[in-house]
C-alpha cells in the first residue's frame, strides 16, 4: 500500500487523472522522474537508517507519512504542487521504508524459512495491490455510473477524490497494523552500530555485489514485460482489448510464482531457484526471439510469454532471501540492502531508454527479435551471477 497513492492512481485511473489535475503525459512523466531521481538517491541512505532504527517504526512512520500526502493530493495541485508532492513521496516510500520492510522480514523468516518469507512478500504484495485496485475500481464506477461522455468533470474529479481518499485511508489503517503486529527489531539503535563500519563491510563484500548484479537482471527482466502488450498488438496482431485484458491477467500470476519459488527456495537454496529461473527465462527469450511460421507463432509467443511471467516473478520472490543464504551480517541488513536495490534497480534509469531504441530500429518483428534476444543475454549473465553466489555459499 505504501506505493498505491504514487502509482496505483496513475496506472488505474490515468485518463481521468490526466483531465482532472490539467496534465499532459509530459507533465505526469515528469513527475514520476522527479520521484524515481528521489527514490534512488533514498536507497543507500535508508539502508543505514534502517540499520539503527525499529523497521517496526520506520515502516509505520512512512506509511502514516504517505497517507498525509494523500490528503494533499486529493485537493488537485497544480502541476507544481503536484511534482513537489511526487518527490515528496519518493522520501517517505523508501527512505524510511525499504530496507526497513526487507529487514523485518529477514528478521520473520528466520534461519530456515527465508523463502517462504520472501516469496508471501511479494506474492502478498502484488495480490493486496490487485485487490484494492479492483476495490478502488468498484468505488469509482459507483460514483462515475453514466457513460464517459456524459459525465460532468466535477463528477470525474468526485469520483477521483474518493479514489484517493480511500487509498489514503487503506494505506494509513496499514500503518496503524504494522505498529500493531510487526514486533521491535533485534539491533536497532544498538550503542555499538557505527554506520561507518557498516558501509565498508557492505561495499567489501563480494556477495552483496553479486546480489546487486542478481537484482539488475531480474529486474530488466520485470521491466521487459512493459512491452508486452505492445508485442502482442504488433507481432501477434491481438486487439489492443484482448492485449490490455492479457497483460491484466498476468498480475494475478505473480502470487503464484513468487510464492512457490518461495518454498523451493527453502527446499533448495534460495540461488538455485535463482539459477532455474534465469534458465527458463533464457530458454523462452531464446524462443520469441526465432522467427517462427505464423500458425506456430501465436501460441508458442503466448505460453513463453506466460511462463517469462512466471520466472521473473519467482526471482522478484526470492532474490532478497540471498541476504540470509550469504550470511550478510545482521548488524548491516539494511545498509547492504540500501547498496544492493541502490545498484539493483538502477534499470529504472537506462531500460526504458535502451529497449526503446532496439524496437525502434527495426519496426515490427525484426524489432522485437532484437529485443528478446537481448533479453536473453541479459538471463545469461544473471544465470552467470547465480552461479558464482551459490558457489561462495557453498
Amino acid at each position: 500500500m505504501i506505493f498505491s497513492l504514487p502509482f496505483h492512481v496513475a496506472r488505474f485511473f490515468r485518463p481521468t487523472l490526466l483531465e482532472s489535475f490539467a496534465l499532459s503525459n509530459a507533465d505526469l512523466g515528469d513527475s514520476f522522474a522527479v520521484y524515481g531521481v528521489i527514490a534512488m538517491i533514498c536507497y543507500f541512505p535508508g539502508g543505514i537508517i534502517a540499520d539503527y532504527f525499529s523497521a517496526r517504526r520506520l515502516m509505520a512512520t512512512s506509511l502514516l507519512a504517505t497517507a498525509a500526502g494523500g490528503l494533499y493530493f486529493a485537493h488537485v495541485p497544480d502541476t507544481v504542487g503536484l511534482t513537489f508532492l511526487f518527490g515528496y513521496w519518493g522520501i517517505t516510500s523508501i527512505l524510511m521504508f525499504w530496507a526497513g520492510m526487507i529487514k523485518a522480514t529477514r528478521e520473520w523468516g528466520g534461519a530456515s524459512s527465508q523463502g517462504r518469507a520472501f516469496g508471501l512478500l511479494d506474492g502478498g504484495r502484488g495480490l493486496a495491490a490487485a485487490i484494492m485496485s479492483s476495490i478502488a475500481v468498484l468505488l469509482f464506477s459507483h460514483i462515475i455510473s453514466a457513460d464517459s461522455g456524459d459525465v460532468s468533470p466535477e463528477e470525474k474529479i468526485s469520483g477521483l477524490k474518493a479514489v484517493i481518499y480511500f487509498y489514503t485511508a487503506i494505506t494509513a489503517l496499514t500503518a496503524l497494523l504494522i505498529w500493531r503486529y510487526i514486533p521491535e527489531s533485534e539491533n536497532s539503535g544498538g550503542a555499538a552500530y557505527k554506520p561507518g563500519d557498516a558501509i565498508v563491510e557492505a561495499i567489501s563484500s563480494k556477495k552483496v555485489w553479486l546480489q546487486a548484479a542478481i537484482v539488475i537482471c531480474s529486474y530488466c527482466a520485470f521491466k521487459a514485460s512493459d512491452n508486452y502488450g505492445v508485442y502482442l498488438v504488433n507481432v501477434l496482431s491481438m486487439n489492443h482489448v484482448d492485449a490490455s485484458t492479457f497483460t491484466s491477467l498476468t498480475a494475478y500470476l505473480r502470487p503464484v510464482g513468487a510464492i512457490c519459488a518461495g518454498f523451493l527456495a527453502d527446499r533448495f537454496m534460495a540461488s538455485r531457484v535463482i539459477q532455474w529461473s534465469f534458465i527458463a527465462l533464457t530458454v523462452f527469450y531464446t524462443l520469441l526471439a526465432i522467427s517462427w511460421p505464423i500458425n506456430v507463432l501465436f501460441n508458442l509467443a503466448i505460453f513463453s510469454l506466460v511462463s517469462s511471467y512466471l520466472a521473473v516473478f519467482a526471482l522478484r520472490g526470492v532474490y532478497f532471501a540471498l541476504v540470509e543464504e550469504c550470511k550478510i551480517n545482521k548488524n548491516i541488513t539494511g545498509t547492504a540492502v540500501g547498496l544492493v536495490s541502490l545498484i539493483g534497480f538502477f534499470p529504472d534509469v537506462f531500460f526504458a531508454s535502451l529497449t526503446g531504441r532496439i524496437l525502434d530500429a527495426d519496426a515490427g518483428v525484426t524489432g522485437f527479435e532484437n529485443y528478446f534476444l537481448f533479453m536473453m543475454l541479459i538471463s545469461v549473465s544473471g544465470l552467470i551471477f547465480a552461479i558464482a553466489i551459490n558457489r561462495k555459499n557453498q
